[in-house]
Parts: C-alpha cells; structure tokens; sequence
C-alpha cells in the first residue's frame, strides 16, 4: 500500500513539475531575447572586422581602449544599460557619429595613445557593425519618426 502511494505521489510531482517546465519553455519562447554586449567578445568581433591597412597600423590593445571609451560615452549619454527596462523611443540618442569620435579621440590624447582619426573611425565603425549584429542597435533617427 505505501509504495502504491509513493508512486502515485511522485507520479503527482512529476506531472505538476512537467507542467511548469512546459509553461515558463512556452512563456520564452515568445519573448523577445534582449541583446547582450560584453567588451570582450565586442573587441574580438571588432579586431576581426577591421580593414586590413588599420590591422597592421595598430594593436589590440588599442581596439580594446577604443571600444572601452566608447562604451564609457555610450554610459555617458546615458545609452548603454545593463538589465534595466527598455528604453522609450524618446530616450534614445544618436551616437556613433563625430560626436561619439571627439570623446573617443579626447580620451586617447588624455591616454597618450598614438590614434589617428582614420584608425578611430574604423573601430566605431566596426563596433557599429558589432551591435547591428546582436541586434543592440535601433533604426536610425530619421526612421523613427515614421
């Protein structure tokens, strides 16, 4: 009688927990994955993205600093979150243009880093590119207004 009991309880608690499973695999499988962005696996996407002539003027070290100071404006504007709620169309800003290079550039003078503009531009060019690809990026500002 008692193993008949044991059975049909864990018989129960496997039903009960296979239910569960079924319910939260169905609730992510409709929500929408957030896109992550992490400097390391951004740097190494970068490194391997940018033009060849830039690859042999330059070294990782320097993409990794680029990309640091360019998440260091994108914090600055208030752009890059981590966990937070989406943003409202109306929260975003335009980044990555001469704006988003000057900080860049400022801050690699501050660093005495050897880079010119050319090299800078490439790497905001190929991180761009980066965050298309994790789908970090929105459309640009003059698709919004449609």
């Amino acid at each position: 009688m008692i193993v008949i009991a044991l059975i049909v309880v864990g018989l129960f608690a496997f039903v009960i927990a296979f239910a569960a499973v079924g319910r939260e695999a169905r609730r992510l499988d409709k929500s929408t994955p957030q896109p992550t962005f992490t400097v390391d696996e951004a740097v190494e996407w970068v490194a391997s993205n940018l033009p060849t002539e830039i690859t042999a003027e330059i070294s990782y070290d320097d993409v990794r600093c680029v990309v640091e100071w360019s998440v260091e404006f994108l914090r600055s504007r208030g752009v890059y979150v981590t966990g937070s709620a989406p943003h409202q169309v109306e929260d975003f800003v335009t980044v990555g243009g001469a704006e988003t290079l000057s900080f860049v550039m400022d801050r690699a003078a501050e660093a005495g880093a050897e880079l010119t503009g050319a090299q800078v531009q490439a790497i905001l060019d190929a991180e761009l590119s980066y965050l298309e690809a994790i789908g970090a990026v929105g459309p640009e500002a003059d698709d919004l207004s449609s």
